[in-house]
């Protein structure tokens, strides 16, 4: 069995950081062990409190595991503070395995979960050790300072991600308007389209926590990034597809829908 590490930000109400990228991990047969960088307070409805676990402790819980336990493949989610990224890029450098990094800056609800300081270390640091980055529409805005409306708006951000020494970006196109929900990636000076059908539906959360841990499962079961990428991008749109209503929010997206298990059980045996 192929054993894939997390390091995320814990979601109390089980839509989205650790407990979707363990929950993804299980749907698709491999080991998930889990790094916890912060807790947060968390429902259907939104964030109310983060408190991040102190630098020491997310080296202690790196240390515990690479020590003991092979690792196949990481899933790096929210890390809200310049030292806690410190760490973590010391123990990538130790450690030469595929990484996918989901750049968290802000909840659905709006709540910000990465510090001013953190966004800078995350893209000096974490992004040339990353094997791919997955950001969505408002993140790689952020991340680059302009403006993304359409594919060709996508395809220039991505060029101007990758000069920040990105070596491979996802780039989710799910804020954009149309029929389909279009993904690019851009890696090694290619463009390579995802498509697939929006789902029009109101329970969405963990969607991206879900789909970087599903590149990571399947990077870690051996198969090429793109393949990754186009097996994770089918699971989480069935997954949205059964996503549920939960609490008086934006309920979750559905990890371990049964037509996912039926035909997954013919693929990984």
């Amino acid at each position: 069995m192929k054993h894939v590490l997390t390091i995320a930000g814990s979601d109390s109400g089980g839509g989205a950081g650790i407990q979707a990228d363990l929950k993804t991990f299980s749907a698709l047969g491999v080991y998930g062990m889990s790094v916890i960088t912060a807790i947060t307070a968390q429902n259907t409805l939104g964030v109310q409190a983060v408190e991040d676990v102190s630098p020491e402790l997310v080296e202690a819980q790196l240390t515990s595991i690479f020590s003991d336990i092979r690792v196949d493949a990481i899933k790096i989610g929210m890390v809200s503070n310049q030292d806690t990224i410190q760490v973590i890029a010391r123990q990538l450098e130790k450690h030469q395995l595929p990484v996918v990094l989901d750049p968290v800056m802000v909840a659905k609800g709006g709540h910000g979960l990465l510090q001013p300081n953190a966004e800078h270390a995350l893209l000096e640091q974490l992004l040339p050790l990353s094997t791919l980055v997955t950001p969505n529409i408002p993140e790689i805005e952020r991340m680059i300072g302009q403006t993304v409306h359409s594919l060709d708006d996508m395809k220039q951000a991505t060029v101007k991600l990758a000069e920040k020494r990105a070596r491979a970006i996802l780039l989710k196109g799910g804020h954009l308007e149309g029929h389909d929900a279009t993904d690019l990636l851009y890696a090694d000076g290619r463009y390579v389209v995802f498509e697939q059908e929006r789902i029009e539906t109101r329970h969405t959360h963990g969607t991206g926590c879900t789909l970087s841990a599903a590149i990571a499962a399947h990077l870690a079961l051996g198969h090429s990034l793109e393949d990754s990428i186009s097996h994770a991008k089918r699971y989480v749109t069935e997954a949205i597809r059964h996503g549920f209503a939960l609490g008086h929010g934006i309920g979750p997206t559905h990890h371990f829908h049964e037509l996912w298990r039926d035909t997954h059980a013919t693929t990984h045996p």
